[in-house]
């Protein structure tokens, strides 16, 4: 383990609060991980935070049937045969993976995976540095970054923005209070409906409709088997197609095969719906045509 001395931490420039625990608890230094314990033991999560942010993870891994706890911050992997439920903060400096669901009151952090076999719920926020495996579904009262792939057998409720880095598969809902980017393609089960802009590198799949309070955008394509509604404009590097309406916002216009060779746009730049958009700026307008 890591020997945290007195000089070891104070070249970190910890506030004076914090310092003036450490020398009063660890006159001598102490090692990093029960140093961590007593910060949380002590009420202090958030310099227990600090602290993992200035020392980084560990190879540690704690395995344990349940866990059940007003906060845990590991610097290590935690491996939970059970579930997992906080009142605050679950931090793990790697990754975090539980045979049930995760339950924090403010915060579930995971510098690499995040495998759970249940529910994921946060009042709070959600941050993952790799990526997340749920076999049900996940709920975040605020911001959600996933930095790997994404992968959520059922609904995903996020209340804040949403930040998917990878590839991201969600078998129910998906619905985001904010804005949702995605680094690669984005595939829903069912609708998607956010409060600001959709944005995918790659393509948008939906099982049903596809619903945004701003501007929808893909860099491939985008293909919903339900109305494709945004409140700003709607923009695709390939083809658009709908099983219902495309409607753009007041004043916005629609636009298709942005990224298309012109030998190609009869095939690769396709706008597929219900009836011909309103100000379709650019696209092969195919009709109600198969998607």
């Amino acid at each position: 383990m890591t020997d945290l001395t007195r000089n070891f931490v104070k070249a970190k420039r910890p506030c004076a609060e914090g310092f003036r625990w450490f020398l009063r608890t660890h006159q001598s230094g102490g090692d990093y991980q029960p140093v961590l314990d007593a910060l949380v033991g002590d009420g202090r999560v958030d310099d227990a935070c600090w602290l993992l942010d200035q020392f980084g993870p560990t190879d540690a891994v704690l395995c344990v049937d349940a866990i059940d706890a007003e906060a845990i911050v590991f610097a290590g992997s935690l491996n939970v045969r059970g579930p997992i439920e906080v009142g605050s903060i679950v931090r793990a400096g790697r990754a975090i993976r539980a045979g049930g669901g995760i339950r924090a009151g403010r915060a579930i952090v995971a510098g690499e995976d995040l495998h759970a076999d249940g529910a994921v719920r946060s009042a709070g926020t959600l941050d993952v540095g790799g990526d997340i495996r749920t076999a049900c579904g996940i709920e975040t009262g605020g911001a959600l970054h996933c930095g790997g792939k994404t992968r959520v057998e059922w609904d995903l409720v996020c209340g804040g923005a949403l930040t998917l880095t990878g590839d991201a598969h969600i078998g129910g809902t998906l619905e985001a209070h904010a804005r949702i980017q995605c680094g690669m393609s984005l595939h829903v089960g069912e609708r998607i409906e956010s409060a600001g802009d959709i944005h995918a590198v790659h393509g948008i799949e939906a099982g049903d409709a596809i619903r945004s309070e701003a501007h929808l955008e893909a860099g491939w394509g985008i293909r919903a088997l339900g109305p494709i509604e945004a409140g700003g404009a709607i923009r695709a590097g390939e083809s658009l197609l709908a099983a219902g309406e495309i409607r753009a916002g007041t004043g916005y216009g629609i636009y298709a095969g942005l990224v298309v060779r012109c030998e190609d746009w009869a095939t690769s730049a396709r706008v597929c719906a219900r009836t011909r958009p309103d100000r379709l700026m650019s696209g092969w307008w195919a009709g109600d045509g198969p998607l």
